[in-house]
């Protein structure tokens, strides 16, 4: 009943973060622009986990750990997000999301490149289906939604970065007191970007309500709802069962925004989502087999 209880906070935090895009573009129909957004999303976010953390007692981290993770907050999250809802502007919501989930297979990749691990097939096969998953998302597009496809592939890039190079800093510090000074630091970041490019606030209800709802249910819940259900399920499940967010944002990007949906977008989707049920099988294999051995010496 727990494991039960873990899948369905698992995939709620996936719909929760799903939705995100669609508060996002809402927001910008009505005046506001991806910094603007950004800094009063993660401000209301950043009061309720400060709250949180004070209620349970827990400490924020210090000295370089609390470096660490400020930089991780400012130019990790920072710079993907700002990039990702940047690309938001400028293609099909359901276009953006797909190619942005190619980060699973970067993270795969980049241990290669940087750490200098082998190459397996599994990660030859996932980069491999991946860029074809793109390939076939990406065509046919138009020149207008040229530096949206850009940008999503860098916010991928930034977004693998950021979870290859700060998961120790976030684990050594505790998911909760790591990710309110992520999103404190990321706070400050798109407030330093609004005093110089001049803020554009939402206007009317619908506008503030997105954006408040932005804040309150794609990031706090959905954070919340992901820590609670990585307590009863392991890694590896949590990150299959997180693809549903794609399925909500394309799924809502249809019936909200009137997206239509092509075949060779529907192909790309369905390619890039296998290879991350595919990585993180792998993965999970890999992580029994070791834990195998271990036991055995």
């Amino acid at each position: 009943m727990d494991r039960l209880i873990g899948v369905f906070l698992v995939a709620l935090s996936a719909a929760c973060f799903g939705v995100n895009p669609i508060f996002a573009r809402i927001a910008f129909g009505a005046g506001s622009n991806p910094a603007t957004f950004l800094f009063i999303r993660y401000a209301l976010a950043s009061a309720v986990m400060v709250g949180i953390l004070a209620a349970k007692q827990l400490k924020y981290p210090k000295g370089r750990l609390l470096v660490i993770l400020i930089l991780v907050g400012t130019v990790g999250l920072g710079g993907s997000t700002f990039c990702y809802f940047t690309a938001l502007t400028l293609a099909p919501v359901s276009l953006v999301v797909v190619i942005t989930y190619m980060y699973p297979a970067l993270v795969s990749l980049f241990p290669v490149v940087f750490l200098k691990e082998c190459m397996s097939y599994e990660k030859i096969t996932g980069l491999f289906l991946t860029l074809l998953g793109i390939t076939f998302t990406a065509a046919p597009f138009s020149r207008g939604e040229y530096s949206g496809i850009v940008l999503s592939m860098i916010t991928a890039v930034v977004y693998a970065l950021f979870l290859i190079f700060g998961s120790a800093a976030i684990h050594e510090a505790g998911l909760l007191p790591a990710s309110t000074v992520i999103i404190v630091s990321a706070t400050f970041a798109y407030g330093a970007m609004v005093a110089i490019q001049g803020a554009q606030w939402p206007t009317g209800p619908i506008g503030w309500g997105a954006t408040v709802a932005s804040a309150l249910i794609s990031t706090v819940s959905g954070l919340v709802c992901l820590l609670a259900g990585l307590r009863r399920i392991d890694t590896a499940n949590a990150a299959m069962i997180s693809t549903f967010e794609v399925v909500v944002s394309i799924t809502l990007a249809v019936v909200v925004l009137k997206e239509a949906i092509s075949w060779s977008k529907t192909v790309g989707a369905v390619l890039i989502i296998f290879v991350v049920l595919f990585l993180a099988k792998s993965e999970y294999k890999r992580a029994r087999i070791e834990l195998f051995n271990r036991d055995l010496q």
